[in-house]
């Protein structure tokens, strides 16, 4: 292994790799031999393995202060691929800032978060650069951002687990969307049914990030190459439109390509997958089944948001639409209401689809929705406990904030270079 040049830190680590990788290729019968191919930024290192006529490249995350050391593995162009060490898979979402926290938010994407944050190798942000992709007010959007961060952390984010931080702290995250805008089809963008339906709302006045903001959250997901990316169906095709950006970029730059200008060759991004929670993925408005949750609407009492009162939630929950249907059911298709509010009840109660079937089996409207508004208030009290601590330590959110740009920071910069060296830009220099 040709080592004369690394520093201690990459070293150490690439010996460490070096000993679980032969055991890897042990394992799998023959000999093996390792070649450092490269290193950037003193974060991250690249190795090819031989093993007979076969090729295997194995990327390693160096550490440094900012960033543990996060082996993981690249299959080659002939497909194979080799595991250095067991290594979490990478997770990465946000939700925008805008409006209040609402129910749909938490049932959907952060509660799933908590679970996650314990399986994963997790970072989850508050999307401010693409809450103003519409008029916004710039004094609400300063503390709208604070609070939903203080949000993630009451609902059980744990800043030891997880790095929690704002987008626009990283600026890795607004150079890449122009890289992805100048490489991405616009036919691609027009396809988008988020942008139809917002533009239409928004007529002759709609901005041009409304229409590029997908190509901000490709930037957000390829950043961190991360492995999966928590996702309700009605984000499916935004996660498809990332799986074809990042493909077509490593079809354009990646490869043998990028090895001809002297980069590593190999994909520049990973392609994630969907991770889709199989229940609460997507919660709909209590003024209408048939559409989502959503702090656009204009009306507050379509959405139940995280920090209201009890009084406001029993009253909400009260008034919101039901039908003149006998009994409670799930999955009915002409009770999107019922499903709805079912499902809502079975997340915050912990109880499985068949239990709750059978609880409310022989309720009416008027007895299942005292029990639903019971259900939110004993679960949403200790998140409004623990959010009004956050908020009374503004060092506290702001120390957390910090510290989580800083690992993004580290990681996003290591992916922009790469991004930046195959696309053929000047290397930058160091000040």
């Amino acid at each position: 292994m040709a080592q004369a040049s690394v520093g201690p830190v990459l070293r150490s680590s690439l010996s460490s790799l070096s000993s679980s990788t032969h055991r890897a290729l042990s394992r799998a019968g023959g000999r093996s031999s390792l070649k450092l191919l490269n290193t950037s930024r003193s974060t991250a290192s690249v190795v090819e393995c031989r093993k007979g006529a076969r090729h295997f490249r194995v990327y390693a995350q160096v550490s440094s202060p900012a960033a543990e050391s996060v082996p993981a593995t690249s299959p080659t162009h002939d497909g194979n691929s080799v595991q250095a060490s067991t290594v979490k898979k990478r997770v990465v979402s946000g939700v925008q800032p805008t409006g209040s926290v609402h129910l749909g938010n938490y049932l959907g994407a952060i509660k799933n978060w908590v679970a996650l944050q314990d399986v994963y190798e997790t970072l989850f942000f508050v999307v401010d650069l693409h809450a103003i992709t519409l008029p916004h007010e710039p004094r609400e959007l300063t503390e709208a951002t604070k609070k939903a961060a203080a949000v993630y952390i009451a609902c059980g984010i744990d800043p030891s687990k997880a790095s929690i931080f704002v987008q626009s702290h990283v600026g890795a995250h607004a150079e890449l969307t122009w890289l992805l805008n100048c490489v991405t089809p616009i036919s691609w963008l027009n396809k988008m049914i988020q942008f139809k339906e917002k533009a239409r709302k928004a007529g002759e006045d709609v901005g041009s990030g409304l229409l590029t903001y997908p190509l901000l959250m490709a930037s957000d997901i390829l950043l961190y190459q991360c492995d999966l990316v928590p996702v309700g169906d009605d984000q499916r095709q935004h996660l498809e439109l990332t799986r074809d950006v990042a493909d077509r970029v490593n079809n354009l730059f990646g490869g043998k390509k990028w090895k001809k200008r002297g980069g590593p060759g190999g994909r520049i991004f990973k392609v994630p997958e969907a991770l889709i929670p199989p229940a609460g993925a997507r919660i709909m408005s209590l003024t209408d089944g048939t559409s989502k949750m959503s702090k656009s609407a204009p009306s507050d009492q379509s959405r139940i948001n995280l920090l209201d009162t009890r009084d406001e939630i029993a009253k909400k929950i009260t008034r919101c639409k039901t039908d003149s249907f006998m009994g409670m059911e799930f999955d009915n298709p002409e009770r999107p209401e019922c499903t709805n509010l079912l499902g809502i009840y079975q997340i915050v109660s912990g109880k499985t689809k068949e239990e709750v079937a059978e609880e409310v089996k022989p309720m009416n409207w008027g007895q299942f929705k005292p029990l639903l508004a019971d259900a939110l208030i004993e679960h949403l009290s200790p998140i409004q406990k623990r959010y009004g601590e956050v908020v009374a330590d503004p060092a506290y959110l702001d120390r957390i904030l910090r510290d989580g740009a800083e690992r993004a920071d580290v990681i996003a910069n290591a992916t922009l270079d790469n991004v930046r060296n195959a696309m053929g830009f000047l290397p930058r220099q160091k000040r």
